[in-house]
């Protein structure tokens, strides 16, 4: 078998439970079950007598090349702890490497664990490492499970550091995702980890031992979606600041301070997101305990999805191409073709070429080309003068005289068609509501970031809700300037139209000030007047707002550039 792969192995057991046998780290039939994956949370084991039975259950006399079935062949012991052990295991079937977890079949939880394993396989979701089997067989009961080589653990990739912005926010949106669709089926897992979240090849990100960690150590909770949403915001705390949200160290990774709570993540680590750091805050403070720049916190990975679709979309990095090596010239480029070769250890004495054209042919080259451009300039000179007086007499000669319009001199100079046009200051505009439309945020259509928007409130339909029949943002280009085009860029498809409002020094309070000029649809509009037009005062009117992820229907501006 290929070399054991532990992101790829999925571990049951908690941070201070001492082995219930002493060879959890012996060797095996096929060497040392080295390095073995170790939780590092605080876990309690809910149920104190199935833990004080599950003590006293001796887990199985198995060893390497054991055979479940006849088919899966046990290769390394993992985990050997609280009556089951988890071992890594090559289906001879199907010839490929899976995961197992074995306990007895009188064990406390086992009935409980295959129950966990059968719904978890019935699932499907390709988010979660899936379950191929659970079996009862004799006096053993097993589960069987994926084995993902090409795999990394969050642990070890935070071993190096924090993530990246953008894999921070890929991780919490998969993740959250995922859960929240395990959590309408009613399963939930309890053991969110950095352990038990694993990063593929590809840059996908997969959630192990869904439900059935659980199962084996006996943990349950009154309020599952609470605490996997807690787990969350625990993941995405320390994948931006390589800290533990909590006093205690845990996963590899030091604790917070103690005595002074849990802080923002931009108060542990300089530099990092905004929107990312307050995204955590809310997930871990879910008992209203947050501060008071937060919003309200999330309880559930539905609401945690829905706060992750508010966030403005973090873009992945720009790739990075590495420069090409220096051009290197072979030896006979360099001369050296046919010369002696030096005696080793002796060091030859390599002679610098002259100065270009520093050699006597060189030189006579030099004042060659001097003199010709001397000559060709002077004989160009000649040329365009003679012209020019040729050119001067026959106007003399037939008495023609040229006239000037002097009113073309005077006329003030129009813009060249295509210069962008500043704007000045912005404001929100709902005369046919309540008069306001998150006024805050409206500074961010112009401010020339992709990564920032103001946003409507949420509708029930396209149209407004039947409320009203559209709302937007008034744009102040400081004086009556020529306006050819506005481009504006939206999130998601939205149907807008462009109105304008001549030279009045006072900003038009109503709809009917403004005319319309042009329309459109689409994520990024561009509206054109059918001719350029002269106004102050702009109006992007939104007339048609695009679904958003929880069925609702929501307007957002992301940027507006204005050209003449």
């Amino acid at each position: 078998m290929a070399e054991r792969s532990t992101a790829a192995v999925d571990v049951a057991d908690n941070s201070g439970d001492e082995p219930l046998t002493a060879e959890a780290d012996q060797s095996t039939a096929d060497g040392v079950a080295n390095n073995r994956e170790r939780d590092t949370d605080s876990d309690e084991v809910q149920g104190t007598p199935a833990s004080e039975q599950a003590g006293k259950v001796s887990p199985p006399e198995l060893h390497s090349g054991h055979k479940l079935a006849r088919r899966y062949r046990l290769e390394e012991c993992v985990t050997r702890l609280d009556g089951f052990s988890s071992w890594r295991a090559v289906d001879e079937k199907l010839r490929r490497a899976v995961g197992v977890h074995i306990l007895p079949s009188d064990h406390p939880r086992a009935r409980s664990v295959l129950a966990a394993a059968r719904s978890s396989a019935l699932l499907g979701d390709p988010r979660f490492v899936q379950v191929l089997d659970a079996v009862e067989d004799n006096d053993l009961v097993y589960v069987v499970h994926e084995w993902l080589p090409d795999a990394t653990e969050l642990t070890a990739l935070l071993a190096s550091g924090p993530l990246e912005v953008y894999d921070a926010y890929q991780m919490v949106s998969q993740v959250s995702s995922a859960m929240a669709a395990a959590h309408r089926e009613g399963l939930a897992h309890l053991r969110l980890s950095p352990n038990a979240v694993l990063r593929t090849s590809s840059g996908q990100w997969r959630i192990r031992g869904l439900a059935v960690n659980a199962a084996l150590r006996g943990i349950s909770s009154t309020s599952p979606q609470r605490t996997d949403t807690e787990a969350i915001g625990a993941l995405l705390y320390a994948t931006i600041t390589q800290r533990w949200p909590y006093e205690s160290d845990a996963h590899g990774l030091a604790g917070l301070p103690k005595d002074i709570g849990l802080i923002p993540p931009d108060q542990v680590r300089a530099g990092v997101h905004r929107g990312l750091s307050e995204l955590a805050m809310r997930a871990l403070a879910n008992d209203g305990a947050t501060a008071s720049r937060h919003e309200a916190p999330c309880t559930t990975p539905e609401e945690l999805v829905k706060a992750i679709g508010e966030m403005p979309r973090i873009r992945p990095p720009e790739p990075s191409y590495a420069a090409p090596p220096d051009y290197q010239r072979t030896a006979y480029q360099q001369g050296a073709y046919g010369r002696t070769a030096s005696r080793p250890g002796v060091t030859q004495p390599v002679s610098s070429p002259p100065p270009p054209l520093q050699s006597r042919t060189g030189k006579a080259l030099k004042w060659s080309v001097s003199a010709l451009l001397i000559a060709a300039l002077g004989l160009g000179s000649w040329q365009l003068a003679d012209a020019l007086m040729e050119r001067g007499g026959k106007s003399d000669d037939q008495n023609q005289t040229q006239t000037t319009d002097g009113d073309d001199d005077k006329s003030p100079k129009k813009p060249a068609a295509g210069q962008p046009v500043a704007i000045s200051a912005a404001r929100d505009f709902d005369p046919l509501g309540d008069g306001s439309e998150k006024p805050s945020d409206v500074g961010n259509v112009y401010d020339g970031s992709s990564g920032t928007y103001w946003q409507t409130d949420y509708y029930k339909s396209a149209d407004f809700g039947r409320l009203k029949s559209g709302l937007g943002v008034v744009l102040d280009l400081g004086k009556v300037q020529q306006v050819g085009e506005v481009t504006v860029s939206f999130v998601g498809t939205t149907s807008v139209e462009l109105r304008t409002a001549g030279g009045d020094t006072v900003e038009p309070q109503s709809l009917n000030a403004f005319t319309k000029a042009a329309e459109g649809s689409g994520t990024t509009v561009t509206l054109k007047p059918g001719e350029p037009v002269q106004a102050r005062y702009l109006l992007v009117w939104l007339t048609q707002l695009p679904a958003t992820d929880d069925g609702n229907f929501r307007g957002r501006v992301v940027d507006v550039k204005v050209t003449s």
